[in-house]
Parts: structure tokens; sequence; C-alpha cells
């Protein structure tokens, strides 16, 4: 581990945090800056802040020189404490329901990946989620995994599990401890699996990743995916999640391709489907972002529209950020003025997603529900 701690500013506080751990400690902003101080030198991690540790992660960091034990993040002007990136669309698996449509391998040098990874550093970001296609299958995963956690960064992965067996991988996450590996299923058996991800092998492959997954000890959350395909498999693939002592959760209700396609729709169990509740509004574009392959930052993965060319604006460029997302939320195409709106299920983006797919209004509007079930 390259270091036991990180102590960042975190909105209007400040957080130490420990890679591979769910449990944070604030801290006074005194705090924050006596640490800072302290990490300049070679001076002992002050008792307060040992105590700290030791009451929530069991750490003993008494007489500890606090610059090798505590990464001490920078403030940012920016504001933005989380992101997630799109490392590359390419992915092993050809899922029938994936909202990315058409996934080509295509993405950033690494030279253009470190210098994103740094101004997502200088903006405040903390948590970064990579994401895909599958990234582990990236050229540049591990080394931009090993460069984001050394900035100080919290990482969740979002994996197919396929490469998670593999030595190099495991290692990394040993040396490196992810915040949390977020991985997909497809189904409860070879067959569903299989036709799913229309990839021969693919739940051996998964088998295989998460057995060593659980073998590390990996912190793994499961995402059930339930379409058409495997709807039968629901209660079983439940079971299997129970069986391994993993959290998940279930996903049955599908969006439209980012490009504003229907396709990802079709494999959408409609027995399955379930109410969404109302949306009380999100910090995207304010709080948080997402980059996708070629550093094209928008608000979130929805809302790509007016999106932000970070290798040609730099930094500076996320200023213009929440002023999108103002826009992005309007009303509008058909939405404004609805009596409903106060109680709508999804976020303006993600309506146009449906709207431009010609999607049943069932999937994303009250006004496609029965009357029973629509609250004004």
């Amino acid at each position: 581990m390259l270091h036991d701690l990180i102590v960042s500013p975190f909105l209007d506080g400040y957080l130490a945090l420990r890679p591979g751990s769910a449990a944070g400690a604030r801290l006074p902003e005194a705090g924050y800056e006596e640490l800072r101080a302290l990490v300049r030198n070679d001076s002992p991690v002050p008792t307060w802040f040992a105590e700290t540790v030791a009451q929530v992660w069991g750490l003993d960091l008494v007489g500890k020189p606090v610059s090798k034990a505590v990464l001490v993040r920078e403030r940012s002007s920016y504001g933005f404490s989380k992101a997630s990136w799109e490392i590359n669309l390419g992915c092993n698996f050809a899922c029938t329901h994936c909202y990315l449509g058409l996934k080509e391998f295509s993405g950033l040098t690494w030279e253009e990946k470190v210098r994103l990874l740094d101004i997502m550093r200088d903006a405040g970001v903390v948590w970064l989620q990579i994401t895909g296609g599958e990234p582990t299958i990236d050229k540049h995963f591990q080394d931009a995994y090993r460069y984001a956690y050394s900035l100080g960064m919290m990482l969740t992965v979002s994996t197919n599990a396929s490469r998670l067996w593999e030595k190099s991988l495991l290692a990394m996450f040993e040396e490196c401890p992810a915040y949390r590996l977020v991985v997909s299923v497809y189904g409860a058996t070879e067959e569903s699996f299989d036709r799913l991800t229309q990839r021969r092998g693919a739940w051996k492959s998964f088998k295989r990743g998460m057995d060593a997954a659980r073998g590390a000890d990996l912190p793994v959350r499961l995402n059930i995916i339930v379409t058409n395909d495997n709807a039968h498999e629901t209660d079983a693939m439940v079971a299997l999640a129970e069986e391994w002592g993993l959290k998940h959760h279930i996903f049955s209700n599908m969006t439209p391709t980012i490009y504003g396609g229907p396709e990802s729709l079709l494999a959408q169990s409609s027995s399955h489907l379930r109410e969404r509740s109302a949306f009380t509004g999100c910090n995207a574009g304010v709080t948080f972002f997402h980059a996708d392959p070629h550093a094209k930052v928008s608000i979130c993965k929805v809302g790509r529209d007016d999106q932000i060319d970070l290798m040609a604006e730099g930094l500076e460029g996320l200023r213009r950020l929440p002023a999108i997302s103002d826009a992005l939320m309007l009303r509008t195409g058909g939405c404004e003025g609805c009596q409903l709106s106060g109680t709508c299920k999804v976020c303006r983006p993600l309506a146009k997603q449906f709207q431009e797919a010609k999607a049943p209004l069932i999937n994303y509007c009250q006004h496609g529900m029965p009357k029973e079930m629509v609250h004004a």
C-alpha cells in the first residue's frame, strides 16, 4: 500500500479515508491544516489523529511520520468530489441490454489519461468510478488505476469479473485496495448467462473471476441484471449472491442507448419493470461529472449533451458544468407545463433519451401509468 490513509477536503468539510475501507472520519479544519503542515517533514502523527485512526480502523500509527502514513489532498476551488470515467467503450461481452450501443475500442493515449486524472485530482475528485465497456481489458487500465490511486482517490471499478482471476490484477488490488468492485451478474446458469452476453464461455470466465475475487476477499457488490433472457433466474441469481454473502441490487428497468436508440429496451422484461421513485434532483454537473473515453465531460452518464473537451479546454472548462446542468434539467420537449412534473420519475436528460428512442410512456412517464398509480 502506497499510503495508509487519505486526508482530503470534501464538500464543506474534511475527511480521513482508508483505501479498501468503507469507513471514514470527519476532521475539523484545524486538524486538516495541522496534518497538511506536518506531512511536509518527518514529524510523527499527532496523538489526536492516531487515536482517531485506531478507533475507526484499528491501525497503530503512534510514532509513525505523517509523510509515511498519510496522503494529504490539497483544496480545490472547483467543488467536485466524485466522477466516473469510461476508460474505453470496448468490451469482451456483447450484452443485449447494453446502453452503450456500439462498443468501439478507442480512447486516450497514456499521456492524455495521465492528464485527465491530474485534472480530476485538481478538480477535487476523491471518489472515482472507472467503468467501460469492460475497463479491465483496456491496455492502460492497471497503470491508470495505480496512478489514480497514487493521487489519493478512492476507486470503484465496474466490471463483468471475467478478468479478475488474473494474477497481475489480484496483485494490484492487494497493493492498491479498491473502495468497491461492482460486478454485473447476467444469469445463474451457463445457458442464460452466455445467451445474454452473446459470448460462449462468458459464464465460465465470470465464475472463475468471482471465485478469485472472493478468495482474495475483494470488496465486491453485485448488480443483478434482469432481462428477457434471464428473468426466469432472478431468484436463483439472488440466491447465488446470498450464498456468496455479497450485497446485491436488482436492475430490471433498462434505458435507451447513449445515442438515443431503442435497441437496449427490447431486452427488457416487461413483467419485471419496477416503479421508479420520484426524481428529487441530483448534483450532476455540480459536485459530480462524467468523462467518456476521449475526455469529453458531461454532467453524468445520461446527460451527455453540451460536452466539454478537457483535452482542449483543460481544468478551467469544468467551471461551465453547473450552468450546463441547469439548462439540461429544464422541462422541455413536451414536458414543460406538465402538471405531474413535481413527481416525475426520471430526470429531464433521461426523459429526453426515452423520447428520442420513441419508447412507450410506461417506461418513464406517469402519463403512461394507470391512473391509480399517478400522484400529482
